[in-house]
């Protein structure tokens, strides 16, 4: 049986899309290799620093967050600790956890797999520092890592292009979508049925912009009422913004995981996604698998994964609200919308992504 290390900052029940599929592809490699999940204490609110969930064992190192960058100096020596012929599978979209996978498959002369979600863009008083780490610092990890994962065709282009990552060490998976998440499609919805219910899923941060999502609400024409799930950083400016904008038709309803995240796409008629860019957002696969017609930015990631799914509108919030307003005026668009979504989300399930991951694990680390 071979030992997997997934390696990742945050960890559920810290909210995220990198997260959760951190979460589902160590349950699904759980079931025939020994899964060991090491990452920080950030987010975990009572969470066990040493627990097993299921067949995967985790393990969280006390931490700091600075500067939107996880510090968990322990993290190294749990790497250290681990078994020479381990795999190290690291999760990655922030600093200096890439240095510490790297430095340990460098003393102990192991391979390692850098699966890369997102290119974060700069942010905070250090957000100078970004653009030189990138280039001078990251890009060398990924050149030295024996392959690199990441979500889409044109995300494979671009990490080649930038960071000079060779061709044939570059995979591309995509993320996948959980069975609970599948649903049946939608009935027409009657001009007495109320209020179009939207739904928001998705960390309250800048790159989301959820800013232009209420922009947006404001300058809606129709009869729509918004569900905001999800909590961070901006949650209070987005509470307040909401008040300065007299919006009574939206409900910021905080995190929600599990059954109860499952009931918010099962109750909803339709799901938005306003961010600046994306990965592969992985509460657009569960909305589409919960067969909601979808309203989301023409942004990269977006775009790939949904171009062909959802009605696209341009990234401002006029051009958001004609897109929100089409689909609450047209039951029979929005019931389209619908059934796009569910017909692409069964290309995505989560048995698939995780033996396309362990193939790569064969051909690269053997």
């Amino acid at each position: 049986m071979t030992t997997i290390m997934q390696i990742t900052p945050y960890y559920p029940p810290h909210l995220g899309g990198l997260e959760r599929v951190v979460e589902n592809l160590a349950a699904g490699l759980g079931h025939r290799h020994d899964v060991r999940v090491v990452t920080t204490t950030i987010g975990s609110g009572n969470a066990p620093r040493r627990s097993r969930v299921g067949p995967v064992q985790v393990r969280r190192h006390r931490s700091i967050e600075f500067a939107h960058t996880p510090l968990a100096p322990g993290l190294l020596g749990s790497l250290l600790r681990a078994p020479r012929s381990a795999v190290l599978h690291l999760h990655t979209a922030h600093a200096l956890l890439p240095e510490l996978v790297a430095l340990t498959a460098w003393i102990r002369r192991q391979r390692f797999l850098v699966h890369f979600h997102l290119d974060v863009d700069s942010s905070g008083r250090l957000g100078w520092l970004l653009p030189a780490y990138k280039k001078h610092v990251f890009g060398r990890v990924l050149r030295a890592a024996a392959g690199v994962i990441v979500l889409t065709r044109s995300q494979a282009d671009w990490v080649r292009e930038t960071y000079r990552v060779r061709a044939e060490r570059i995979f591309v998976v995509p993320n996948g979508v959980g069975a609970a998440y599948f649903m049946d499609p939608r009935p027409l919805r009657r001009p007495d049925d109320g209020p179009l219910e939207l739904l928001y899923v998705g960390r309250l941060s800048p790159q989301k912009n959820v800013t232009r999502l209420l922009e947006a609400m404001s300058r809606v024409q129709l009869p729509i009422h918004l569900t905001v799930v999800g909590d961070g950083e901006q949650r209070a400016e987005l509470h307040e913004l909401a008040a300065r904008l007299g919006l009574t038709n939206v409900t910021f309803a905080g995190a929600r995981l599990g059954a109860e995240l499952t009931r918010s796409y099962a109750d909803a008629d339709a799901f938005v996604l306003p961010s600046d860019k994306e990965g592969m957002p992985l509460v657009a696969l569960e909305a589409m698998a919960a067969a909601l017609p979808i309203v989301a930015t023409a942004v990269p990631g977006n775009t790939e994964l949904l171009g062909d799914v959802a009605l696209m509108a341009q990234p401002e919030p006029a051009a958001l609200a004609a897109a929100l307003d089409a689909i609450a005026d047209d039951p029979v668009l929005a019931e389209f919308h619908g059934l796009r979504s569910l017909t692409a989300a069964r290309a995505h399930d989560w048995d698939t992504v995780v033996r396309q991951v362990e193939d790569i694990y064969a051909e690269v680390l053997s």
